[in-house]
C-alpha cells in the first residue's frame, strides 16, 4: 500500500430519545441505525455507499441489548453484507480504542471504510421495569454469535468485590479523597474546587442539543449536599456523578484519504487522527502505586504527544473523560495543566451533565470534537477515555490539518511492559495488624444518611489492605468533617469483609 495513506474520520451522528410514552421509546438498534445514517449524510455520501463499509464495530451496552448479536443486526439494517463485524467488551475507553485500532487497520490497508456505533437506552429500560411494561424490542432473528474484539476481564479482584469496589460510585471517591490530601486542601476547600471545575461542564451541556441534562449549575449548587443533591459516595454529591440512565446514541465513520477522494468526500469534512495511545494502569486498584495519580495515563499522553510532535500548549480543545471529578483532575495533572487553564475541558458537557451513555459516551465526544475542529480548521483537539477505575486509557489527538508524518504505531505493548515494571505495594487480602489509612469514603443511602465506610491503607510493613469501618453513625458522620487519612488503627481479617478499628 502507498506509504502516504492516512486514516480519517469523515462522518458522525448523534441522537437522543425522550419519548412521550414507553410505547414510542426507540430501541438501541433503531438509534444506532439512525446515527449511522447520519454519518453518511454528514460525510456527503449516499446510504448505498454507506452499505459498502467493510468493517462495523458496535460498543456493547451497559443495559440489556435484547439482541444476541448487535453488530450483525445493525449490518443487516444497513445492507452492509460484506462488513466484518465486531462487538466490544466493557469499558468507557472502547470508542476511542476503536478509532485507534481501526485507524491502524485502515492505514495498513486491511479495511477501507469502517463504521463505529453504540447506543444506550437505560432510561426507557428503567422506566419500563418500574411500570412492568414490555418494550417489545427483542429480536429473535438467528444471526449467530458476535465476534468480540478482545477478551473481557473483571475490573476488580475478589477481595475488592467483596468490599463493594465493583461499583464506580464506591471506588472513585477513594481517588478523590486521596487527591484532596495530595493537594493539601481542607474538606470544604476541595468540595468547592470540584464545584468550580464542574460548573463550566454544565454550561457546555446547557448549549448542547444532544445533552440529556441541558441545565447550567453553579459551583455551589454542584458542591453543596441537599435533599435533591445528596451525597452518593463522599465527597461526591449526585451532581458530581456520571448519569447512565439516558437514551443516547452516537456513530462515527472512518475511511482513508485515498478512499475519501474516490468517493468525492469534501476535504473540509476530513478529520485526521494525529496521535493515539491505548494503555492500562496496574490492573487492580488495591495494587496501585498511589491513589492520586495515574502513571499509565502520564506515560501514554507523553508518548502520544511526542510521537505526533504536538505540545500540550498547541491543543485548543479537550474532552477529558469526566465520569467523576477525580478522572479530570488526574488527567489535567498528567497533562501538566490546571483545571482552570482557560481552555474548556469538554466539548459535550461531560458525563454528569451531557449524560454518561454507558460505554459509548466517548463516541459522542469524538463526534462533537469532529464538529468543533471543522469549525476551527487547523486547531487540535484531545479526547481521553477511561475504562473501569482509571484502569484502561484510550487517547486520541485530532485535527483537520494534514499530518506532517504517517500515524505512528500504537506503542501499547511497550508501554504495558513499562507499567508492569513499576514497583508497587503488595496487596494482602487477609490483612491483620496495625495499619494507616491512605484514603477512604463514606457511602450514603437514598435518604441522605451515611450508611457504610470503606478505607484503603497500608500495614506497618508496607502491605496494602482494604477494610470496612464499623457501622456507627457517629463515626461515619465524623469522617465527613475530620480527615482520617494518616490515622492509625488495626485491621482484622474476616468474611465477607475485613474490618478496621481506629486506635483510641
Amino acid at each position: 500500500m502507498p506509504s502516504s495513506i492516512n486514516p480519517i474520520l469523515v462522518g458522525s451522528g448523534q441522537t437522543l430519545d425522550r419519548p412521550q410514552s414507553l410505547s414510542s421509546a426507540i430501541s438501541p438498534l433503531d438509534m444506532m441505525h439512525a446515527t449511522a445514517q447520519m454519518c453518511a449524510t454528514d460525510a456527503g455520501i449516499s446510504q448505498a455507499k454507506l452499505a459498502e463499509i467493510d468493517a462495523l464495530a458496535v460498543v456493547n451496552t451497559v443495559g440489556p441489548s435484547l439482541m444476541d448479536n448487535p453488530p450483525a443486526h445493525l449490518a443487516h439494517r444497513l445492507g452492509a453484507k460484506s462488513a466484518t463485524q465486531f462487538l466490544t467488551i466493557t469499558g468507557g475507553n472502547t470508542p476511542q480504542m476503536l478509532v485507534n485500532h481501526f485507524a491502524e487497520e485502515i492505514a495498513q490497508g486491511h479495511f477501507s471504510m469502517v463504521l463505529l456505533s453504540g447506543a444506550e437506552a437505560l432510561d426507557s429500560l428503567s422506566k419500563s421495569a418500574k411500570a412492568g411494561q414490555s418494550l417489545a424490542w427483542e429480536d429473535h432473528s438467528d444471526l449467530g454469535q458476535p465476534n468480540y474484539l478482545s477478551q473481557e476481564l473483571p475490573g476488580s479482584n475478589e477481595t475488592e468485590a467483596r468490599h463493594g469496589m465493583v461499583a464506580p460510585i464506591v471506588t472513585y471517591p477513594l481517588f478523590e479523597n486521596a487527591l484532596r490530601r495530595h493537594y493539601a486542601r481542607s474538606l470544604s476547600e476541595h468540595q468547592l474546587a470540584i464545584g468550580n471545575m464542574f460548573a463550566p461542564f454544565s454550561t457546555v451541556a446547557r448549549d448542547n442539543p444532544h445533552a440529556w441534562f441541558p441545565t447550567e449549575r453553579s459551583a455551589e449548587e454542584i458542591a453543596t449536599p441537599t435533599p435533591i443533591n445528596r451525597y452518593i459516595g463522599f465527597p461526591y454529591t449526585k451532581y458530581m456523578n456520571a448519569v447512565m440512565q439516558v437514551n443516547q446514541s452516537a456513530s462515527v465513520l472512518l475511511t482513508s484519504d485515498v478512499r475519501a477522494r474516490e468517493m468525492g468526500i469534501d476535504e473540509s469534512r476530513w478529520v485526521y487522527l494525529h496521535g493515539r495511545c491505548d494503555i492500562q494502569d496496574i490492573w487492580h486498584v488495591t495494587e496501585r502505586i498511589n491513589f492520586h495519580s495515574s502513571p499509565a495515563l502520564e506515560l501514554g499522553l507523553t508518548e502520544m504527544l511526542n510521537a505526533s510532535g504536538t505540545g500540550v500548549d498547541e491543543i485548543s480543545h479537550f474532552d477529558i473523560y469526566s465520569c467523576f471529578p477525580a478522572v479530570v483532575e488526574i488527567t489535567c495533572d498528567a497533562l501538566g495543566i490546571a483545571t482552570d487553564n482557560g481552555r474548556p475541558l469538554t466539548v459535550t458537557g461531560g458525563l454528569p451533565y451531557f449524560g454518561g451513555a454507558g460505554n459509548n459516551y466517548s463516541m459522542h465526544a469524538i463526534a462533537s470534537m469532529m464538529d468543533r475542529l471543522r469549525d476551527n480548521p487547523g486547531e487540535f483537539g484531545l479526547v481521553t477515555a477511561n475504562g473501569w477505575y482509571l484502569t484502561k486509557h484510550a487517547l486520541g489527538l485530532y485535527s483537520t490539518a494534514v499530518p506532517a508524518k504517517p500515524l505512528a504505531p500504537n506503542a501499547s505493548t511497550v508501554l504495558k511492559k513499562k507499567i508492569s515494571a513499576l514497583s508497587h505495594p503488595h496487596f494482602d487480602p487477609k490483612a491483620e495488624g496495625p495499619g494507616t489509612i491512605e484514603t477512604y469514603t463514606v457511602m450514603f443511602d437514598r435518604t441522605g444518611k451515611p450508611e457504610t465506610g470503606l478505607v484503603l491503607g497500608h500495614l506497618d510493613d508496607g502491605r496494602r489492605f482494604v477494610a470496612a469501618l464499623p457501622r456507627e453513625a457517629k463515626l461515619l458522620e465524623q469522617m465527613l468533617t475530620e480527615d482520617p487519612i494518616g490515622q492509625q488503627g488495626k485491621v482484622r481479617s474476616s468474611e465477607p469483609a475485613n474490618h478496621f478499628v481506629f486506635s483510641s
